[in-house]
């Protein structure tokens, strides 16, 4: 009886771990890539020999289906996702939220992760409650996927430190991506309507030069900063025929010159935004983004309601991209 009860014991054990990595982990089908939540903004990065991908959670409420103010566009908190080889997914759930920040008050947009000195610098961008603005606020963690708590207690960036001409004033500091380069100087980037830039000091939560203005054709948000080979890119939304597309300039220094090469991708489906995340992992480039092709428990698709896609992104021999062409397969190799 002893012997049966510990086998049925163990056989309890067993199913309930076989149960939380089913619950945990899921199979790349083709895009969107996450089916479990809306998901928008991609943030990729490679973490030792997994790539982590961290993305705003757009939430639906039951008593509206629309896509503007309250809403829509209503990111309330960053999941993260990591892979071993683009095919089997991990989910980790939730790993920040903007109220996380006291001076947060709750309404969220793009993100990025970038590892520095064994931990993990979350630049995030919230509404701000005083002042009444968009910051860019960033978290720390000992762990890619939490917890982060707010590094600093308060945002890093705010509108009064980027004037600009109105109405873009009010919507001037959001989208943050960072950049480490080869001789160690860390390179923030943002921008609704005007892309900036500016020099990190090595603790990660302060400036250490003025705010640069970026002249970026076409530019509208989303920007993406790295650094391929001798040759410096970014890649942002730009509008195409009344949606976003995404476009990209090329430079030989973080700083510039800056030369317009053209658009990567068309317009995403049913979407009105997109967003670029670019990352090189086991000798394949890839670019993550969003559309809103997605429905959940009856709602969408709607432009407010994104989910993240995945291409394989190809350079010439001159450091130029080949166009991206959005597909339902993406990076799958499960049979359509």
């Amino acid at each position: 009886m002893k012997k049966t009860f510990i086998l049925l014991a163990l056989s309890a054990l067993v199913l309930t771990a076989c149960t939380k990595e089913k619950a945990n982990t899921f199979q790349n089908e083709g895009n969107p890539l996450i089916r479990t939540a809306y998901t928008a903004d991609p943030a990729p990065v490679v973490i030792g020999d997994r790539l982590y991908l961290y993305t705003g959670h757009d939430e639906c409420f039951e008593d509206s289906v629309g896509y503007e103010g309250k809403y829509g566009f209503n990111i309330t908190n960053w999941l993260c996702f990591s892979t071993a080889d683009m095919q089997t997914w991990e989910d980790h759930g939730v790993v920040l939220s903007p109220t996380d920040f006291s001076w947060s008050s709750g309404e969220a947009w793009a993100s990025q992760v970038i590892e520095k000195d064994g931990k993990f610098w979350y630049f995030v961008s919230c509404q701000c409650i005083d002042p009444n603005c968009k910051a860019i606020g960033v978290a720390v963690s000992d762990s890619p996927t939490g917890p982060y708590k707010d590094a600093i207690g308060k945002p890093l960036i705010v509108d009064d430190m980027t004037p600009n001409t109105p109405p873009l004033l009010w919507w001037n500091d959001f989208d943050p991506t960072v950049m480490i380069d080869d001789d160690g100087s860390i390179w923030l980037s943002w921008g609704n309507g005007t892309c900036f830039l500016a020099r990190l000091k090595p603790n990660m939560i302060e400036l250490d030069s003025d705010i640069m203005t970026l002249p970026m054709t076409n530019y509208v948000e989303g920007p993406w900063l790295y650094k391929r080979g001798d040759w410096y890119y970014m890649v942002y939304a730009s509008m195409g025929q009344g949606r976003e597309t995404i476009s990209y300039a090329m430079a030989p220094s973080v700083t510039g010159p800056w030369e317009f090469k053209g658009e990567l991708t068309g317009m995403a489906e049913d979407s009105f935004t997109t967003h670029p995340g670019i990352a090189e992992f086991k000798g394949k480039s890839y670019l993550f983004y969003h559309n809103s092709t997605l429905s959940l428990n009856g709602y969408g698709p709607a432009t407010g309601r994104r989910s993240v896609c995945v291409e394989e992104l190809f350079y010439n021999e001159d450091g130029t991209m080949q166009p991206v062409v959005q597909t339902k397969q993406g990076v799958s190799k499960m049979k359509k």
